[in-house]
């Protein structure tokens, strides 16, 4: 069943019912509320529809909402481009008794280029509530020691500030164009031939620019891991050491927050694998049809950015 309306959580609820009704089975008028759900979970699987589609008739076994994560690029902006209405949306739900935080895999600009490029346009964020990948490829190189060969964006190197590069011995690979040629792809493919460890920010296929879809780091990723036969450690999105030490800053668990993010995969999925709730939009690297691609489907897939915090709003809270 695909989840296309704004409304999507009535129309999960309103389906998962009508499967129910249509089971031939005898039933008591007073069934308990317990024989109730387990027949609309059997009347569930004889459709072939996913437990994620369950979840929204039985949201009263969830912790109450006490966080929203937010994915930056594609969800809130487009390059210096604010989706249209997200700043209101934001501050909509400021207003709302949740916690609210950034998570983002951009590896083109550092934690203070992206704040100063969101504060131009108009969103009300604070530094402390953005969690990177690349704070946590650090949190990794500072715990493992390593001296990396750095292959990110000039622009996020001064999130590296500190950091031994000296005589490299991993490869930390983010994503860096003009840094994408033979000759230092090569030298990272050297390096981890010779021990190295290939330390990924991040393997986002692609990503939105203004011009269009780009290829993200992850290509590039699965080339260096197919020629050198040995398999990168990923830090960011959809890894679920990203997205729980996010929680664990704020101090909430899984089943007490939602994500809202335009990757079907590396948000949607990955906070649903850790046990959160997944809200799909419909901007920046969406393609149609990206929400059938993962299992659990999103548990909303709407429009935009706005019309997901309508939903939290009117639906979670």
């Amino acid at each position: 069943m695909e989840n296309e309306s704004k409304e999507g959580g009535q129309f999960q609820v309103w389906t998962c019912r009508r499967q129910h009704r249509s089971q031939p089975r005898q039933q008591d008028k007073n069934v308990s509320d317990e024989e109730e759900n387990r027949g609309a979970a059997a009347a569930a699987k004889a459709t072939n529809l996913s437990w994620a589609h369950l979840h929204c008739s039985s949201m009263a076994g969830r912790r109450a909402l006490k966080a929203v994560l937010i994915d930056l690029s594609g969800t809130l902006h487009i390059e210096d481009t604010a989706v249209p209405g997200a700043q209101d949306a934001l501050n909509r739900l400021r207003q709302a008794p949740v916690a609210v935080t950034f998570v983002t895999n951009t590896t083109k600009e550092s934690k203070r280029h992206l704040l100063d490029r969101l504060r131009r346009l108009n969103f009300d964020v604070q530094e402390k509530e953005i969690f990177t990948s690349l704070s946590a490829a650090r949190s990794l190189l500072e715990q493992k020691q390593h001296r990396p060969l750095l292959l990110v964006d000039d622009g996020a190197l001064e999130d590296f500030t500190g950091i031994d590069t000296s005589e490299p011995n991993a490869v930390v690979f983010g994503l860096a164009p003009d840094h994408f040629n033979y000759q230092t792809l090569n030298k990272a493919f050297r390096m981890i031939l010779d021990g190295a460890p290939l330390i990924a920010i991040h393997k986002a296929r692609y990503y939105k620019r203004k011009d269009g879809l780009a290829l993200g780091p992850g290509p590039f990723v699965t080339g260096l891991e197919y020629a050198t036969d040995c398999k990168a450690t990923v830090v960011g999105k959809p890894e679920k050491t990203f997205f729980t030490q996010a929680l664990s800053d704020l101090g909430c668990s899984p089943d007490e927050a939602v994500m809202i993010g335009d990757d079907a995969r590396d948000d949607v999925s990955g906070a649903q694998n850790v046990g959160m709730l997944g809200i799909l939009v419909r901007t920046g690297k969406y393609r149609e049809g990206d929400e059938n691609k993962i299992n659990p489907p999103p548990h909303l897939t709407c429009d935009s950015f706005p019309a997901a915090v309508e939903h939290i709003l009117q639906k979670l809270l």
